[in-house]
């Protein structure tokens, strides 16, 4: 048995019994104390099964010249079969089904996984490719407790502000024009429909309203998650649509039904690709984003084919591959040495990457390391973001 790795940052360190408590706070059925990481692997078992947002597990059958399955297949002998998801929630129900032995989430739903006892603790010096990935992608809140590694880095990237360059001027370097500045393009603003998009909120809030004293959007007081909801509340009356759907919301602003809202850079790069007026920024304030991580079922039928498909899709061929169908940054600096577009997506700028808020599952046990409150739970994101809508 391996010993844990260097623990984190006191002020975003998490204990078991806190991971424990938030099972028990509504943002999960059940809970279990982590169970014991691999020491060593056997043979692959002829089979794994694979849970993923689309466009993560490509062999070939929606796009002949996008395939990284078959010669994992080839190579390993573990045939893969995946099903895809549409949103985290979605994901952390499926895996209480105990049907998949492997899955990628985001950290908006890595802790619930944890807290469940449906992922378990991954041996990181099993998995050679592991190596490679970015120091800073590694052993982060949403993605370990207490130095032990829940999973493997897929890519990252921001939630960056896209605006249409005719619409919207000036150019924007901030999000008010999506907040406080709103009335300006009332009925077109646009925003990602999903609870954790409070956290986006309280982002703007931590620089306009430094009296709230948020430190971290992830971990909200009483007050502070007021002032969030408070905040999106008087944006709804200017929202146009929330999306969740990225071909969606490329219509909206190829329409001009959009002109302003929250966006990921593979919907400008397409949009850019059809000659659309936006452009896309990183905002003063800085913005979310997502890291997401491969994890292994607690209880995976399939645990070698599982740990080979984490050490091939963070290699670096494959991970370039993959996180470029995607449109996303890779997780390590040997990926980019297969794709001409990582400067577009700052792979590997710490300085870029530093301004990023990581979806992070909120709990009660504030994760910016406060003690004297309590902080609102993902269970009352959840039930905030239902009255948001309306």
């Amino acid at each position: 048995m391996r010993t844990s790795r260097g623990a984190r940052l006191a002020a975003t360190a998490l204990t078991v019994g806190s991971i424990v408590v938030l099972a028990g706070c509504g943002t999960s059925s059940g809970g279990a104390a982590p169970s014991e990481e691999a020491e060593e692997l056997g043979d692959y078992e002829g089979q794994v099964s694979i849970l993923a947002w689309p466009g993560y597990v490509e062999d070939g059958s929606n796009d002949p010249e996008v395939d990284w399955v078959t010669d994992f297949e080839e190579k390993t002998g573990c045939e893969v079969t995946s099903k895809t998801y549409g949103t985290s929630d979605e994901a952390v129900n499926l895996m209480k089904t105990g049907d998949y032995d492997v899955i990628a989430a985001s950290g908006d739903a890595t802790l619930r996984l944890i807290a469940a006892g449906d992922v378990a603790p991954v041996n990181t010096d099993l998995i050679p490719s592991y190596a490679g990935i970015y120091d800073f992608l590694k052993e982060k809140e949403w993605n370990s407790v207490d130095g032990q590694s829940y999973g493997v880095p897929h890519g990252y990237g921001a939630n960056l502000l896209l605006y249409n360059t005719e619409v919207v001027t000036p150019a924007p370097t901030s999000w008010d024009v999506v907040f406080d500045g709103a009335d300006a393009y009332s009925g077109k603003i646009t925003a990602y429909d999903s609870p954790i998009y409070i956290a986006d909120a309280a982002v703007y809030l931590m620089t306009h309203q430094p009296d709230l004293g948020i430190e971290n959007p992830y971990a909200l007081d009483e007050e502070q998650f007021q002032a969030a909801v408070d905040l999106l509340k008087a944006q709804r009356a200017h929202v146009g649509e929330y999306w969740s759907d990225y071909l969606k919301e490329i219509q909206a602003f190829e329409t001009g039904d959009s002109v302003a809202g929250t966006t990921w850079q593979v919907i400008q790069n397409v949009l850019a690709g059809g000659d659309a007026t936006t452009e896309v920024v990183l905002p003063e304030e800085g913005a979310t984003g997502w890291s997401d991580t491969w994890m292994i079922a607690s209880e995976a039928e399939n645990p070698n084919c599982a740990y080979a498909w984490l050490d091939w899709i963070a290699s670096p061929e494959t991970n370039a591959e993959a996180t470029a169908y995607f449109g996303e940054a890779p997780s390590s600096q040997e990926a980019c040495d297969y794709r001409d577009d990582c400067e577009a997506y700052h792979a590997g700028d710490e300085e870029y990457a530093s301004q990023i808020w990581y979806w992070t599952t909120p709990i009660a046990d504030c994760v910016d390391g406060r003690t004297d409150v309590e902080c609102v739970d993902y269970a009352r994101w959840t039930e905030a973001w239902s009255e948001i809508k309306g």
